[in-house]
């Protein structure tokens, strides 16, 4: 089922956003339901986004509290991913 927005503008933006929307052959209603499907599409990502790390930081915890969570030193940390880098840069020259 459809739904049906409505909103206000002044007379002159509506005029403006007409002759944009004839200019590209498309209905000011068509450019207000692409906006409208963009900015949804773009709010789903973002959910997905924050589904999946919200799924990841659980995991992490879960890790903790049952004893399987790996810690690693700051200074091991930052050598492990300098070595990292440098592979992956190093594989970019071959």
């Amino acid at each position: 089922m459809d739904t049906r927005i409505q909103f206000r503008v002044d007379e002159e933006t509506k005029r403006l956003a007409q002759l944009m929307a004839e200019s590209q052959g498309r209905t000011l209603s068509d450019a207000c339901r692409e906006l409208t499907v963009g900015l949804a599409e773009e709010q789903r990502k973002t959910m997905t986004q924050d589904l999946w790390l919200t799924e990841q930081i659980n995991a992490a915890f879960d890790k903790i509290d049952n004893g399987k969570a790996n810690f690693i030193e700051h200074n091991e940390a930052k050598t492990q991913m300098e070595a990292r880098k440098n592979k992956i840069r190093n594989r970019d020259k071959i």
